[in-house]
């Protein structure tokens, strides 16, 4: 007698568990731990619609392990403003849509601020003040040498305002930083990635710390690595991080040392390609010589093109003006690492170690999904770095005042 066999009906629901346990099962067997040597085993997320497999990822890296970096990150909630300012991200959002569309350099302004803040003593916006503790003799951040080019601060402003007049009291100036580069970092082209909230405003500066500890363009690989060694980073996510660098446009002043007498030698710098060295001479000339200044733009590595204008700026602001943040977060930035055309001496000593230059090689070699994946993740860990939570800091009502502060927790 023969037994018929009836298999159960699977509901959709059944389905979508079943596939997300596959997915995770092949996200865990393919995926590598940040002491991994083996750079060729990089490999993208679960196959599956592009955003949706991309926000499965993010949001479950998160909740692994990306949010336990530094003091107190543990204590960063998801949406920690839902009961107090609801519409918080939404505001930022809106904000940042309306900025970028008026000044697209918004997007590598706020990296830059991002990373300068998060770099020292944590993610706390100690960057916007101008008096530290309310002592205006105190030296600050802001004047540090590294951070006198830093740009965006009003539109930080601008946002904070806009917060305020929903949410008196409520958003610290740090959350606000952290989820207005994330905003930026989406509509320059880079990915989404989540964040926890609940930081707040640090009472102090730290002008000897940002003048020691940030790291500068003439950097070598020793010192870049033991900068981010100090503050967590492994290998693969400094090189991810550096792949920041990929929108943007850089002044002259920062590569002039390079073109003609790097570190005092007389000779230009010997990791420039020849070629390249020739063609960062003819830009910046041009461009010290046109009217009102230029940059050059990370973009002119892929297209060989000179940015220039006719604003009216000077040099700094008008570095500004010429980004072009289209296909910036792609692997354009890392190819151009591999002939010798880094913009930075920095950017380029990223192939004068194994240790990176691994990673420079798999992102090169990459479409881009792999880089995109690791800088997320290392932007999520990043805004984590050395967070005032609870009843640390306090709440300025103006980002860089701390007489205008609201003490309660």
């Amino acid at each position: 007698m023969k037994m018929k066999i009836v298999m159960p009906k699977l509901s959709k629901w059944m389905i979508l568990v079943l596939l997300i346990s596959v997915m995770v099962s092949l996200w865990n067997r393919s995926s590598i731990i940040e002491s991994d040597d083996d750079y060729s085993s990089l490999s993208p997320p679960p196959p599956a619609d592009a955003s949706t497999s991309f926000e499965f990822l993010t949001t479950r890296l998160l909740l692994r392990d990306s949010f336990g970096q530094g003091r107190n990150s543990d204590h960063l909630q998801y949406d920690f403003y839902r009961n107090t300012c609801p519409d918080a991200e939404e505001i930022v959002r809106k904000s940042m849509t309306r900025i970028h569309s008026q000044h697209p350099e918004v997007s590598a302004a706020f990296l830059r601020l991002l990373f300068h803040d998060c770099f020292i003593e944590g993610c706390d916006a100690s960057i916007f003040l101008d008096d530290s503790g309310g002592n205006q003799s105190h030296p600050i951040e802001k004047n540090a040498v590294p951070n006198r080019t830093l740009k965006g601060f009003e539109n930080i402003d601008i946002i904070k305002e806009e917060i305020e007049s929903h949410c008196p009291g409520v958003v610290s100036c740090a959350d606000i930083l952290v989820l207005a580069t994330r905003e930026g970092i989406v509509l320059a082209g880079g990915p989404f990635y989540p964040l926890f909230t609940g930081r707040r405003d640090s009472t102090e500066s730290y002008f000897a710390q940002a003048m020691a500890e940030i790291p500068r363009p003439d950097d070598n690989i020793r010192q870049i690595l033991r900068l981010f060694h100090l503050r967590g980073f492994t290998e693969r996510e400094i090189v991810s991080l550096l792949g920041a660098h990929s929108i943007g446009s850089i002044g002259c002043e920062f590569i002039e040392g390079r073109l003609h007498s790097f570190l005092n030698t007389g000779m230009p710098d010997p990791t420039m390609a020849t070629d390249f060295l020739t063609e960062m001479r003819r830009s910046c000339n041009d461009s010290n010589n046109s009217t009102n200044g230029g940059g050059v733009s990370p973009t002119s590595m892929k297209s060989h093109s000179v940015v220039k204008s006719n604003s009216g700026l000077t040099r700094v602001e008008d570095q500004l003006t010429s980004i072009s943040s289209i296909g910036g977060f792609n692997s354009h930035y890392y190819r151009s690492l591999l002939r010798g055309r880094g913009l930075l001496h920095s950017d380029q000593q990223l192939m004068a170690d194994e240790r990176t230059a691994r990673f420079v090689r798999a992102y090169a070699n990459d479409d881009g999904m792999i880089f995109r994946t690791d800088f997320a993740r290392a932007m999520m860990k990043m805004s984590s770095i050395g967070v005032l939570t609870g009843s640390e800091g306090h709440i300025r009502e103006n980002c860089s005042s701390f007489a205008s502060s609201f003490q309660r927790s």
